[in-house]
């Protein structure tokens, strides 16, 4: 027998009922080194649990190849919750959505033939059982009935607005039992339609729900369906994710937040923050939204604020205080403290001083070089994040060549014989993705695509179908153009220590570019957020990937945790696709996120 029990007069814990009040804080959008900040924080603004996905994709991001170091060891930080004081639920997946790449699936599973996603399919759940039969076992001993703070897992994640499978949903669920786990399972769905609860509910296993309003009257349709479950909001919307180009950063009102909750609350409901704190999507690994015939494509921002609690770098806002008015009225005796926001540092302008052209560098950065006789997407060559570089030689001679890229995700800069021609995004208009007329000359003409994955969809009917760079063909009028040099350009860390840089150029006609600059920090290191230095690219500072940037908005800073830098000289490294706005690099005591 457990020591936790979800009934259907709420939680029971050790026999005792516990209004579950807690906030999500993703470990792998946070450096290990605030895990224990940000979690005090939540303690001291009253919640007694933490709440976390596990993305599958970063611990097993080639199969059978497991990483759980770092940012990934979710172990240190479950414990860490426990050492804290809070509880912990668990969302394992194997989808998680959570505005991530591919929802958390890995790249190698949805390049596989024949695969069919979440639902029986033999390929399918053969790379699920192995997965879950890795990470089980290490959330088993982490269970409170082996003295460990998890007092739940879900099942899946927001299944009923996907699929109905209820078969996957059954085996799922065994499967997690077979592993040892046996404090509750539940199911967790949205709350504002009967049918998304009925398709991802099972029998026996109590159900949560998620939304960001009018929770008295989610809580009443959830017992109606399903009497026997606790009134249990899994995500609580307090805020919203930015996406690029989509218009100002999302806010949503604190005290309307607060009195949501307090309704809740007063009604006997557990509620947990979505999002407690958001984090960041650090280097690639953000999703995107997209509906095909409904709504463009809309990748999310590199920032993962969400109008939070706690802000992206961790500072309290006044949506933390107004909810905490609140929480003292239902837990009285929770180890309420001070929050102060943590020290930042405005290092000022730095130069840049180095440059090294990206032409030149192609082979060296490379992971791979392939020739294909048909442009491959990212993920037959079996890559998950970065760029692609296509070249072919185009035969002349043609007068008036029509050149066409029909289907490319997400982002292609065209090059003919070297120099720039046109940028292609995928929601383009279908005349924008025609070049304008040249002609090829009798000796032919080399074609260069450099091309950007910006994050694959994580909801919806594109889930595993958002396939990267080269999709469709490359045409002229209706010839399609065969015959490619392919580089793989997943730009790690140590692929850009091969870098040759020389003297610094920042303007470099929009053609793509590395440009370098030292950050000497004589005394502590702090936070700090980096202002847009161009167009649009991509920041590492001492290896380690910021993330994007872009001129569309809504975010015009980059966080930069002080645990990144160091006393002395730190490296920046930035990769400029078309313009820099100036030649140095700005760094602010506070973030702008538009």
């Amino acid at each position: 027998m457990s020591k936790v029990k979800f009934t259907q007069d709420g939680v029971l814990i050790d026999g005792k009922p516990v209004q579950l009040i807690s906030g999500a804080i993703h470990y792998f959008r946070v450096p290990a080194e605030y895990w224990r900040d940000r979690l005090e924080k939540a303690l001291r603004c009253g919640v007694n649990a933490v709440e976390t996905y596990m993305p599958w994709n970063l611990h097993e991001p080639r199969q059978g190849e497991f990483h759980f170091e770092g940012m990934l060891d979710f172990v240190r930080f479950i414990r860490k919750a426990g050492e804290v004081g809070l509880y912990v639920i668990v969302r394992p997946g194997p989808y998680i959505c959570a505005e991530w790449d591919n929802g958390g699936l890995p790249v190698w599973l949805t390049a596989q033939e024949g695969i069919e996603l979440r639902r029986s399919n033999t390929k399918y759940l053969s790379a699920v059982e192995s997965y879950l039969a890795k990470i089980l076992p290490m959330l088993e001993e982490l269970q409170l009935d082996q003295d460990g703070p998890v007092i739940a897992f879900q099942i899946e994640n927001e299944y009923g607005s996907y699929g109905h499978d209820k078969k996957y949903l059954a085996w799922l669920r065994d499967l997690f039992r077979k592993h040892g786990l046996t404090v509750p399972l539940f199911t967790a769905d949205g709350g504002d339609a009967d049918f998304f609860i009925n398709g991802g509910n099972l029998d026996g296993t109590p159900i949560a729900l998620t939304f960001g309003s009018h929770g008295l009257s989610a809580f009443a349709r959830g017992k109606k369906l399903r009497p026997d479950s606790p009134s249990l909001c899994m995500e609580f919307w307090d805020g919203w994710f930015d996406a690029w180009g989509c218009g100002n950063h999302r806010t949503r009102n604190a005290q309307e937040v607060a009195d949501e909750l307090d309704d809740m609350l007063n009604s006997g409901g557990s509620v947990n923050f979505y999002m407690f704190h958001g984090g960041t999507n650090f280097g690639f690994t953000n999703g995107a939204n997209a509906t095909p015939g409904l709504a463009d494509y809309a990748p999310q921002t590199t920032s993962y604020d969400y109008d939070a609690p706690l802000s992206e770098c961790g500072d309290p806002t006044e949506k933390y205080f107004k909810i905490q008015e609140v929480i003292r009225k239902y837990r009285p005796d929770a180890p309420f403290a001070d929050c102060k926001p943590s020290p930042k540092t405005a290092y000022g302008k730095i130069p840049l001083t180095e440059t090294a052209p990206y032409f030149p560098n192609l082979d060296a950065i490379a992971d791979q070089r392939i020739a294909m006789l048909t442009p491959p997407t990212m993920e037959k060559l079996g890559q998950a994040f970065g760029f692609l570089h296509y070249r072919t030689r185009l035969a002349g001679p043609v007068t008036n060549a029509q050149l066409a890229l029909r289907e490319v995700n997400d982002r292609a800069i065209v090059f003919l014989d070297g120099k720039y021609r046109a940028t292609i995004f995928r929601n383009d208009a279908h005349e924008k993705k025609e070049l304008p007329s040249f002609d090829i000359p009798t000796d032919g003409m080399t074609l260069d695509l450099l091309v950007e994955n910006m994050g694959r969809t994580n909801y919806g009917p594109l889930l595993g179908k958002d396939h990267k760079g080269i999709v469709g063909s490359v045409t002229i009028a209706l010839q399609q153009q065969f015959d490619w040099d392919v580089w793989s350009l997943p730009l790690e860390p140590e692929q850009l220590k091969k870098l040759a840089f020389g003297g610094f150029d920042w303007n470099t006609d929009q053609l793509p570019a590395f440009h370098r600059a030292t950050l000497e920090i004589a005394d502590v290191t702090q936070d700090t957020f980096l202002v847009r230095p161009g167009v649009k690219g991509q920041v590492w500072v001492n290896g380690h990937n910021l993330g994007r940037y872009w001129n569309v908005g809504p975010t015009r800073t980059m966080y930069v945790p002080g645990c990144w830098l160091k006393r002395g000289a730190n490296e920046v490294v930035v990769f400029e696709l078309e313009r820099l706005e100036q030649p140095y690099l700005r760094f602010d005591d506070h973030p702008t996120l538009g």
